[in-house]
């Protein structure tokens, strides 16, 4: 019998493997990434706490289609986050692809001044 795998089962298997080798803490926490059909959500996580620092989504920011919201979040949350004083950060892409709008929030973030 030929095993079958959707999209999102696949996309479940990769944030597994990418969690078990990164996790956030106050000095360098995660920035944890979530796309929609619809939308791009993004948080930065301390996970020793198990605390949200900073929450933000592409409904909320200005923008025409979704790949220039998506670097507008990418924008905004490293400005918010450097307003609480973190600097340093892991990416968690959230078992999705670096392309298109995962690639637009990072490289939005790095314009903001993060570092990862």
């Amino acid at each position: 019998m030929k095993n079958s795998t959707t999209k999102s089962l696949n996309i479940k298997v990769r944030h597994k493997r990418i969690r078990a080798k990164i996790s956030g803490t106050m000095s360098t926490p995660r920035l944890s990434v979530f796309r929609s059909n619809k939308n791009v959500y993004a948080q930065i996580i301390d996970d020793t706490k198990g605390v949200t620092i900073v929450g933000l989504s592409s409904e909320k920011v200005k923008g025409k289609g979704l790949m220039e919201k998506s670097g507008n979040v990418g924008r905004e949350i490293a400005k918010l986050a450097k307003e609480k004083g973190i600097e340093k950060i892991v990416f968690d892409r959230g078992g999705f692809i670096y392309t298109g709008k995962i690639k637009a929030l990072a490289e939005g973030a790095r314009e903001g001044g993060l570092k990862f």
